[in-house]
């Protein structure tokens, strides 16, 4: 029997207790499958519990390479995670939560133009006002009758759970920046790609319309009807907890991700900082928290936001997407009263009921909730919403004193679904998070979703693991998402040149890049070196593994010790705490990987999957000799990146990872070079030296081929200092800076940059390597001099680049100047 029938046929069996009155979403009561589950090929319904395992493995890489990483709140970071079942709903089951979901954002539509507006439900009592007015998500610095009424709920979201005989239920509403759209997508593209036999045949509603209309709103949401408007995605940042999600909506869009640091207001309008101008922002999609996104009228303290966003939405030059003082809607204290505010402003009955929700507000309200203190999900209306950390004597007293900021909730009804989990299905807890559209003058529900699982009894909120959501079409000529095709937008050629701060990125990206590869190659020339001569110290190659060392340490300080060279080596490579290891190099350059993930390709983060491969083969096999096999899978997927970066356009951004790249290869050169050809060691540990050298500048072969075998330190230094077609030499790299810093924007031939490099190609030009190997005693000083003086002059160019391409203005600086009292 396969694993989804055995599944299904195990749910009539008192196994499994807590979990068998709750609604299954494979399996009916009987121990069939549900007849949505019966519709899909048997592909997807027939395998065995092996090969389920198999595609679970395979999602897990697949994920690990595109980079999908998730941070829950207070946690640490951790990839997304997939489970391989998918959440399966019929036609005909779609179409009643379908109408419920326009309903309930066309309802929230009408409720935040009421309370931004005339407040007909306050005035009449149809909401309490202590809800509205005592939830800091309403702000009244955009609610004035001046500011521009331009407030339309872009996208909405609604977490949904099932009760027991299979009606949805609203959980929460989700208005603020409802985040998962890019998860969702994400979602589909892998499990399409490991199920594809299955995918294909299910017929399903494709999400990619959805995109393409989110595109069209987003564009149609531009103030004054502005033709080819810029619209841009605000993120708090890389740290983020959905900054993969944010980045990927941007990314697929075709919108600059941009933070607040990004954006300047300047004449009442909204400007987003490119190399030497600025260019003017219509829409902006945020994913700042509104209470962070003006430092200057909202949170003081936010570095996160753009100060003078606020008085640009009142004044109607750009819309913000969804609105300042949207979060409002998501006040759980509504939950009861979204009913009568249905009837009011839409005159129709609510189609899709919350969870039974009781707000202390009133008295009797208080009462209840009191009296059912053990029974009920006590919340804050607002941030912070848990109130777990408080005793009950604490949490009444809290009660008692602000009774309209505290509601108490049923404990939601979900429905559970077939999870692998530690390697066989069990039955999990499932929300469906579903969202929806303005698209035109009205709301479509994304056909579709993100679902999320945990083990029943637990929190959702502890576990990420999520299910791709399968909606099954009616007939196959439906079109999908019920879309024949998106409003047309306008084509014009969008300019692509990142703000500066991306920049910088790019900068360092390549800076890392090539510091990773210059580690990995030093590293393996040291393994070689230590397989051979590490029991013979005092041989001629014992004697030039301790100098080969000796320079690694320098370049990544190490607490072992100086004869152990594979723990050494180890550490080296997977000690992200280590200072300048393989490991934190790698950690940082994948950080700047997550914030220009809309500047780059996805094949990006299938280079760092393979590399976190590798470091895990290193991790388990306790071999000397597993130490070269994983350096060398790390430098070739290294290689790798520099051949994705190769295929990026040629513009500002990749101009300046060039420059990045070129400085950096310089200075690892300088620092290569420098301890190892400053001493004369004797005629057979110079050779070795002179070869590790070679070896670890990848210029061995053309060395070898040039000088037909015979090593002199004087042919070494000509071929990386002086040799014009070389690309590893310091000649090649300076000409190759110079070419990219005279296509930026702002060089004019004379800046600090193009000056530092102009001095440093002269210093080249005068040089004498005959001089510079000029012996005092055991010592080179003219080497010496040279090449710190190099290494020096190279890092002041690094800072001479952002001084004048990165310069923004001052750093975003907190306008809480004193912290307010308790009693102010």
């Amino acid at each position: 029997m396969t694993v989804l029938r055995d599944y299904a046929a195990s749910v009539i069996q008192p196994a499994l207790g807590q979990s068998a009155a709750l609604y299954d979403e494979v399996a009916s009561p009987d121990g069939t499958l549900r007849n949505a589950w019966k519709r899909l090929a048997a592909e997807a319904v027939d395998l065995t519990l092996p090969e389920l395992t198999r595609v679970g493995d395979e999602i897990a890489r697949l994920l690990a390479d595109e980079g999908a990483v998730y941070t829950p709140p207070g946690g640490a970071q951790r990839s997304w995670r997939l489970d391989p079942v998918p959440l399966v709903i019929a036609a005909e089951e779609w179409a009643t939560l379908e109408k419920g979901l326009a309903q309930r954002a066309e309802l929230l539509n009408a409720v935040s133009l009421d309370l931004y507006g005339p407040q007909e439900l306050l005035s009449s009592g149809t909401l309490p006002p202590s809800i509205v007015f005592g939830h800091s998500g309403f702000l009244r610095v955009v609610a004035r009758a001046s500011a521009d009424h331009r407030r339309q709920l872009v996208v909405t979201g609604t977490d949904l759970g099932r009760t027991p005989t299979g009606e949805w239920q609203v959980i929460a509403d989700r208005t603020q920046a409802p985040s998962g759209i890019g998860f969702a997508m994400e979602n589909r593209r892998v499990l399409s790609r490991v199920l594809p036999v299955a995918y294909r045949e299910a017929g399903l509603h494709r999400l990619a319309p959805f995109f393409q209309a989110l595109r069209a709103s987003l564009t149609q949401a531009a103030p004054h009807g502005r033709e080819n408007p810029r619209i841009v995605v605000l993120s708090p940042g890389p740290t983020s907890e959905t900054a993969y999600d944010q980045a990927f909506i941007a990314t697929a869009l075709g919108f600059p991700l941009v933070e607040g640091s990004d954006l300047v207001a300047r004449d009442g309008s909204i400007w987003m900082r490119v190399l030497g101008r600025l260019e003017r922002v219509d829409v902006v999609l945020r994913r700042v928290d509104a209470e962070w996104s003006d430092p200057l009228e909202l949170r003081g303290e936010s570095q996160l936001g753009v100060t003078g966003l606020t008085e640009a939405v009142r004044r109607g030059t750009v819309t913000v997407v969804n609105g300042l003082g949207s979060g409002v809607l998501e006040n759980a204290a509504m939950l009861p009263f979204m009913s009568a505010m249905c009837e009011r402003l839409l005159d129709e009955p609510l189609r899709l009921a919350g969870v039974p929700t009781v707000w202390a507000g009133t008295r009797e309200g208080r009462d209840q909730l009191l009296d059912r203190l053990d029974e009920l999900v006590v919340r804050r209306i607002d941030a912070p919403f848990e109130v777990a950390g408080l005793s009950r004597a604490e949490l009444v007293a809290a009660i008692t004193a602000e009774p309209h900021r505290y509601v108490g909730q049923e404990v939601a009804a979900v429905s559970v679904s077939p999870t692998l989990d530690r390697g066989r299905l069990q039955p999990h807890a499932v929300t469906l998070r579903a969202f929806t559209l303005r698209h035109g003058s009205s709301y479509r529900p994304m056909i579709g979703g993100l679902a999320t699982v945990a083990p029943v009894g637990t929190s959702p909120d502890e576990i990420s693991t999520s299910k791709d959501v399968w909606v099954l079409k009616e007939s196959p000529e439906e079109p999908d998402q019920g879309l024949l095709d998106t409003a047309p937008v306008a084509h014009a050629r969008a300019p692509l040149t990142p703000v500066p701060r991306v920049l910088d990125d790019l900068f360092w990206l390549g800076r890392y890049a090539e510091r990773v590869e210059d580690l990995l190659r030093l590293a393996i020339v040291t393994h070689e070196l230590a397989e051979d001569f590490q029991g013979r110290p005092r041989s001629s190659g014992g004697q030039t593994l301790a100098v080969v060392a000796r320079l690694l340490r320098s370049l990544s300080p190490s607490s072992h010790d100086s004869v152990d060279f594979e723990g050494d080596l180890r550490s080296m490579l997977l000690d992200a705490h280590r200072s300048g290891s393989v490991a934190q190099t790698v950690a940082r350059l994948k950080e700047i990987a997550q914030s220009v993930r809309d500047q780059v390709s996805p094949d990006l983060f299938r280079v760092f999957g393979a590399m976190d491969r590798a470091r895990g083969a290193l991790a388990a096999n306790p071999h000397g000799w597993q130490i070269g096999e994983s350096a060398g899978r790390m430098l070739t997927d290294i290689l790798a990146l520099h051949g994705v970066t190769g295929n990026m356009v040629r513009d500002e951004g990749w101009h300046l990872m060039e420059i990045g790249r070129g400085i950096e290869r310089s200075l690892q050169l300088c620092h290569l070079i420098g301890p190892t050809l400053s001493v004369r060691r004797g005629i057979d540990v110079d050779r070795n030296v002179h070869n590790a050298v070679l070896q670890a500048a990848e210029s061995a072969i053309t060395h070898r081929r040039r000088h037909r075998g015979v090593v002199r330190g004087a042919s070494v230094l000509d071929l990386l200092l002086l040799d014009e077609s070389n690309p590893r030499s310091l000649l090649f790299n300076l000409r190759a800076i110079d070419a990219s810093l005279a296509t930026l924007p702002g060089s004019s031939g004379s800046t600090r940059p193009e000056r530092l490099v102009d001095d440093l190609l002269e210093e080249l030009d005068r040089l004498d390597v005959a001089a510079l190997m000029a012996i005092d005693g055991e010592n080179r000083p003219n080497f010496v001099r040279f090449a710190q003086a190099t290494a020096q002059q190279l890092m002041r160019l690094s800072d001479a680049v952002a001084e004048v391409h990165f310069a923004t203005g001052p750093t975003p600086r907190s306008l809480a100047f004193a912290t307010v009292g308790a009693g102010s």
